[in-house]
């Protein structure tokens, strides 16, 4: 069962309390599809399903909250945390990814945490890589909630209107969700790698020459 299908399944009271745990489970560090979860919930609340506000709230909680769980992991856990990560889970963090992320930190600092809120593989990272590299929490606590407001809240209130609008034309609420969360999902994806097959040839570029033997 996919994860859109499994919410709209369950009891919708329990649908705040389920999209808050996925955004907060995923905020922390741990790969599970947020995204889903936001638009099947979304277009739950422009049926008249569940109360959208609702929904915003307990979604923007939970990105708040489980990226600051996660921040306290990576201050404690340290570079050698995500190390350990990447042995096991490879395709989430890698050393190509997790050089990616580093690279944004040092690029834009605490509005790393802002914008990589956007973006699907840099938002496992952005809480606990940031209290790796020891940023000052209130720094982290400010980006981490303006873009938790953004990012959950906002898409939720912009699927809810959507849904609303086109309401007539939708027969299918887990295609439209699924379709909707793989486009975004895929999109996020060739960025990042992209950046990552840019920042790989910059470091081989800058690497020095190998000296002849002998010389």
């Amino acid at each position: 069962m996919h994860i859109d299908a499994w919410i709209q399944s369950v009891p919708p009271g329990a649908v705040y309390l389920l999209v808050g745990l996925i955004i907060g489970v995923e905020s922390l560090g741990i790969p599970l599809p947020g995204e889903i979860a936001l638009v099947t919930a979304g277009l739950m609340a422009s049926k008249g399903t569940i109360n959208p506000f609702l929904v915003a709230v307990c979604a923007v909680a939970g990105a708040i909250i489980g990226d600051s769980i996660g921040y306290a992991i990576g201050h404690k856990g340290g570079r050698p945390l995500f190390e350990k990560l990447g042995r096991k889970f490879p395709r989430h963090f890698g050393p190509d990814h997790l050089a990616t992320a580093e690279r944004s930190f040092q690029r834009w600092g605490m509005w790393a945490v802002f914008f990589g809120r956007f973006v699907a593989l840099l938002r496992i990272f952005a809480g606990p890589l940031a209290g790796a590299l020891r940023m000052p929490y209130w720094k982290f606590l400010i980006a981490n909630v303006l873009g938790g407001v953004i990012w959950a809240g906002g898409t939720t209130v912009a699927v809810y209107y959507v849904g609303k609008v086109v309401e007539k034309y939708l027969q299918s609420f887990s295609y439209v969700a699924l379709v909707l969360a793989v486009l975004a999902g895929l999109g996020s994806a060739v960025v990042v790698k992209r950046r990552a097959a840019r920042a790989q040839a910059a470091d081989r570029a800058q690497e020095p020459a190998p000296v002849p033997a002998g010389e």
